[in-house]
């Protein structure tokens, strides 16, 4: 298992013991940070302006002002998206529509706000499928650099350490479950992370504490030392969104192979290398078996940790050694990272079991308590944000392993975490709504002759994400009549060709308050000609639809409408 990433100068955490231990219903996560990410091509599609009119700015209405703050958002988010800066783009439009969820009215409560609001919804998934049709991945979610690259990078101007490194450690009265032979590498290791790296591993204990307990709790259920708790210190910072440059993954850095050999699910919708508590315990069982593979000795399993247990096997059969120090002293036997990383681990148990001992100080943060609510059918997390006013990143916070803004669409049973206070209202909603007021879903369903690649072609996405997406192999056969998610904007865009019967199953923007399907057996076509003073709204109210419907059928780029105007309304025979 390698993992590496590009450098930054971000906290690296290192667990303190902290007392205290995790509850049934209550556990820790680690706010997430959204990095920049490099330029990407922006994308080239015109999205109509968000507003029908120019927004007022007056201070005098409160709302007026919370619509114009929303709008401002909003438009430094085009701007950065205009300029390839996605990261930057989607936090702009997340704070967009924050300070709505945030202020007095909630995101839906007063009238103005929750039309707006609406609108703003359509608008940024608007930009997200875009971009997502341009390759970006801007629908996942983004990722922190994994701290173990940088670290490694410093090793490499590793000085000799100084005889009060050593005297302090020799001073040290902690006892180890872990042998530690305070040699020259791990002492100077130990100086390196007490000077130029002195903020970054204490930022990294800091962070580490929200984790500590609950990691100290699976490792003695499963008879592991409890110093290995802090190998996540020098691996991720304990950051549960960290990637690697080699694509490893989450608090531990699995990659996705050794997470799937230990239990870790890997698929379009999540990742569990990146929930702190899964990836605590396929740790805890890979280490074990670690462990048995090299007869306790824990050196070599740490380096196996970090090279993979045959690449340290070889070595010992190559160089016919028989533990690690000796075999680190042989360049040509392991890479200088694994060299490394054995000795640096190490270093971050020491100070991480005394810190004042080595000069670090910090409080430990408060653990993050959340509900769970046991989840049926697929849920969009920006719903959730809605029902309980706060922003979605808290809710994403909570579930790192989930890639995408919705959870799986097959799970039966998904157990999703929602702050402490909010189940009552959650599970409430989630009873009386119905799976399209859940998520904003959009499937195609399959004509005869058609295959993956055709359809994906036909939609303009890509053939592996259409599979994964739908828990397929590229390769797989589909029979007429399947219905597909559909990770892109294609169904709207075919749906609104209302003229003709089109094979879209669901398409539901996220803010619509009912919205209908697409041509359906039990609707009729309805051509309405717009009256004085007729808006969307009233009219979405008269045939028991949603103002995001009448949009997708007609094709209109905002809720202005003009009297005398012709639309297209797919309503229930029943009306």
């Amino acid at each position: 298992m390698v993992r590496r990433f590009a450098p930054t100068r971000a906290s690296i955490a290192v667990l303190s013991l902290v007392a205290g231990a995790c509850g049934a219903t209550t556990q820790t996560a680690t706010p997430r940070t959204v990095p920049t990410r490099a330029a990407a091509p922006a994308p080239t599609a015109t999205v109509p302006a968000l507003a029908a009119q120019p927004i007022p700015t007056a201070t005098t209405d409160p709302v007026l002002h919370l619509i114009a703050e929303s709008e401002r958002h909003f438009e430094a988010g085009q701007a950065e998206l205009t300029q390839g800066h996605v990261g930057a783009a989607r936090r702009e439009f997340d704070r967009s529509l924050s300070v709505l969820m945030e202020s007095p009215y909630g995101g839906r409560t007063e009238p103005r706000i929750r039309d707006h609001f609406d609108r703003l919804v359509d608008q940024i998934s608007a930009f997200e499928i875009r971009a997502l049709a341009e390759g970006d991945g801007f629908t996942e979610k983004q990722y922190e650099p994994a701290s173990i690259d940088e670290l490694l990078a410093a090793s490499a101007t590793l000085v000799p350490p100084s005889g009060d490194t050593k005297v302090a450690a020799q001073a040290d009265a902690v006892v180890h479950d872990v042998p530690i032979p305070l040699n020259q590498r791990v002492l100077a290791f130990i100086e390196l992370f007490q000077g130029n790296l002195h903020d970054f591993i204490e930022e990294g204990m800091r962070r580490g504490t929200r984790y500590l307990p609950m990691i100290q709790s699976v490792f003695r259920a499963e008879g592991l030392p409890l110093d290995l708790a802090y190998i996540p210190l020098v691996e991720s910072a304990f950051k549960p969104n960290a990637l690697s440059r080699a694509k490893a993954k989450g608090v531990w850095q699995f990659m996705r192979g050794t997470g799937a050999e230990n239990g870790l699910r890997s698929d379009w919708y999540i990742d569990e290398r990146s929930d702190p508590e899964k990836a605590t315990v396929a740790a805890a069982k890979y280490l074990s078996t670690l462990a048995r593979m090299f007869d306790g000795d824990w050196h070599l399993a740490l380096a196996s940790y970090n090279g993979g247990p045959g690449r340290v096997q070889r070595a010992l059969k190559r160089g016919k050694k028989e533990d690690f120090w000796s075999l680190a002293e042989s360049p040509r036997l392991l890479p200088r990272e694994t060299r490394d990383y054995v000795p640096m681990i190490l270093a971050a148990i020491v100070i991480a079991r005394n810190p004042m001992q080595y000069g670090f100080s910090f409080d430990p943060l408060p653990p993050v308590e959340y509900d769970t609510v046991m989840l049926n059918k697929p849920l969009d997390l920006r719903r959730i944000a809605e029902w309980i006013e706060t922003p979605v990143a808290e809710i994403q916070a909570l579930n790192p392993e989930l890639r995408r803004w919705t959870t799986p669409v097959r799970d039966s049973s998904y157990e999703l975490k929602v702050p402490r206070g909010t189940f009552d209202v959650i599970h409430a909603r989630l009873n009386g709504s119905t799976a399209g007021d859940l998520a904003s879903l959009k499937w195609y369903t399959v004509r005869s002759g058609e295959t993956l690649t055709s359809i994906a072609r036909k939609l303009r996405v890509s053939r592996a994400d259409l599979a994964e997406a739908n828990y397929l192999r590229v390769s797989a056969k589909v029979q007429p009549g399947t219905q597909l998610m559909v990770p892109h904007e294609a169904t709207v865009l075919m749906a609104a060709r209302a003229d003709r019967p089109v094979p879209v199953a669901d398409s539901r923007p996220l803010a619509a308050d009912t919205v209908v399907s697409a041509p359906a057996a039990d609707r009729i076509k309805v051509v309405y000609r717009v009256k004085e003073g007729d808006t969307l709204t009233s009219i979405a109210r008269l045939f028991r639809t949603s103002v995001s419907s009448l949009r997708t059928w007609n094709r209109l780029p905002s809720s202005r409408i003009a009297a005398g105007s012709r639309l297209t309304i797919y309503t229930p025979r029943a009306n």
